[in-house]
């Protein structure tokens, strides 16, 4: 939406959207599932871009909900007439370069065809393609299925049956502790533990909400030279400089304060084991407080990866759950679900028979969405060809021999380890302001160098490799997708790095970019 707002209304391109979706929201319309809300502040996950719009909209809690994120984005769409310029409930199935005019023919599903000098993709990097694991005998399945990310609009109401959730990442924390609510029984299939911690969500004060909108420019100003595009409590220091009595008070006023703040209780709790290990010590502490049962907690306590090398969670009430006499955990990490019957899912010869099956499976992250759109680039070569042995982009904004292609949030760029609307904004500007210059040089071809593109994949492999990131068998590395290379996809420098490096780029005349300036004469190279 912000890519349509600034190309075309403050850079008067020709512009037009093709989503999916019946109406904006991205993920926000897509994952409607129980319990679903945001794990970054609202007052941070929000646009920026519009001083007006941020004193216009009030966020009523902490972390906002699904149905107040859709709204958000449904109001932005009304105030900046968005929809004119987007063709709901349609999907790019071919995009095509063409050599000879250097623009795009963009295929759609619906059998219509566009042409573009320029291509950009946002497609984000989770909502476009979530994955349901290939189990046997799941068409048998006499009950009802159902995924987080594809969830029915009208919602499902699980009263009085038996419901099986299949995975603990974030989407599972968030649904299995609404599901108990209801169910006669829920019964989840967990193969790997995650760290979570609590959100502490709760509704802002109006006197709250009131200093915060007064704040804001100093609040986005701060935000945007942190790690994360979020303003976040700064760590005392590094865990050897504290004593382990001023270690555990850190990590106990984060667990209080709630949020993904807790990952930065120190300041070397992603480069270092042994301050990792004190954070994630303390977490398994706290599940085993919790958890009444000692060996639910024994399994719901992760013990093979770093704390923060997955995605942190951050949940409402997930631990407690275990505790309600309708919840019942299995293991499968040593035993797989072996088939789907009619009645349930057979798990070391036994069946456990429910109704309905909910996977919280997640997705293929971060390339996936990007495949689906068939993009073939200089030769007819496909991205996915391109892409066979892992991701490879200049900045996570381009990649080589696909002129005229910008991606917002792709690989190679902090993306999903920061606030995604303070890097999807980033990005955008810095497309826009790349376009203006092409514009102005007369240019209709624009393309990253594989020299540039090479570089930049060392740095961010070289990057995460100082880190413990790559010690978990996370989606950051398509783990969680059989067969997908194991790369580690996002740029681990951060926010604010990562920003100075783009800008220092755009500076040296977009080094790294090689252009034409072929442009004939009155024709517009925007759209």
């Amino acid at each position: 939406m912000y890519a349509l707002r600034k190309l075309r209304d403050e850079l008067g391109m020709d512009v037009h959207v093709v989503e999916r979706g019946e109406d904006v929201g991205g993920t926000w319309y897509w994952n409607r599932y129980p319990g679903a809300r945001c794990d970054a502040e609202s007052i941070f996950y929000s646009y920026s871009f519009d001083a007006d719009l941020q004193q216009e909209w009030t966020w009523t809690e902490r972390f906002a909900t699904q149905p107040e994120i859709l709204d958000y984005c449904r109001h932005v769409a009304d105030r900046f007439d968005l929809r004119r310029d987007i063709t709901f409930g349609d999907s790019v199935v071919g995009a095509v370069f063409d050599e000879s005019d250097d623009r795009w023919t963009v295929r759609l599903e619906s059998g219509g065809v566009r042409r573009a000098r320029f291509l950009v993709t946002a497609v984000g990097c989770l909502a476009a393609s979530p994955r349901v694991p290939d189990v046997p005998g799941l068409d048998d399945f006499a009950g009802a299925t159902y995924h987080t990310g594809r969830w029915p609009h009208e919602g499902v109401d699980f009263t009085g049956l038996r419901v099986a959730v299949i995975g603990t990442g974030s989407s599972g924390i968030q649904v299995i502790p609404e599901i108990a609510k209801q169910a006669a029984a829920l019964t989840v299939f967990q193969r790997t533990p995650s760290y979570s911690v609590p959100a502490r969500n709760r509704v802002f004060a109006e006197d709250e909400i009131a200093r915060l909108k007064r704040e804001y420019p100093a609040l986005r100003a701060e935000a945007r030279q942190t790690g994360g595009g979020s303003v976040l409590p700064l760590p005392p220091g590094k865990a050897g400089d504290l004593s382990p009595e001023q270690q555990r008070a850190e990590l106990r006023k984060r667990w209080e304060l709630g949020g993904p703040g807790y990952m930065f209780a120190f300041a070397d709790s992603m480069v270092d084991e042994k301050a990792n290990a004190v954070a994630a010590d303390f977490v398994r502490e706290q599940i085993r407080e919790i958890v009444r049962d000692q060996d639910v907690a024994r399994l719901l306590c992760p013990t093979t990866y770093p704390i923060g090398a997955k995605r942190i969670c951050v949940d409402t009430d997930y631990y407690a759950t275990y505790n309600r006499d309708n919840v019942t955990l299995v293991d499968v990490s040593g035993s797989p679900i072996e088939r789907v019957t009619p009645k349930g899912l057979e798990v070391g010869g036994h069946v456990h028979e429910v109704d309905a099956i909910v996977f919280a499976t997640g997705y293929d992250a971060m390339t996936g969405p990007l495949l689906q759109l068939g993009l073939r680039g200089v030769g007819g070569r496909t991205l996915a060809e391109k892409w066979a042995a892992g991701p490879r982009t200049y900045l996570g904004l381009a990649t080589a021999d696909f002129p005229n292609l910008f991606m917002i949030t792709a690989p190679g760029s902090p993306s999903v380890l920061t606030n995604m609307v303070a890097s999807a904004e980033q990005h955008v500007d810095w497309i826009a302001a790349h376009l203006e210059a092409l514009r102005a040089a007369g240019a209709t071809r624009v393309e990253a160098e594989v020299e540039a593109e090479d570089a930049w994949v060392e740095q961010v492999n070289t990057a995460a490799s100082f880190t413990l990131f790559p010690q978990g068998n996370s989606w950051y590395i398509g783990a969680n997708v059989p067969g997908k290379p194991r790369v580690f996809m996002p740029y681990v420098g951060g926010y604010a790095l990562y920003g100075q490096q783009i800008d220092e780029v755009a500076r040296d005349g977009y080094r790294g970019f090689r252009r034409n300036a072929v442009l004939e004469k009155g024709e517009r190279p925007g759209g």
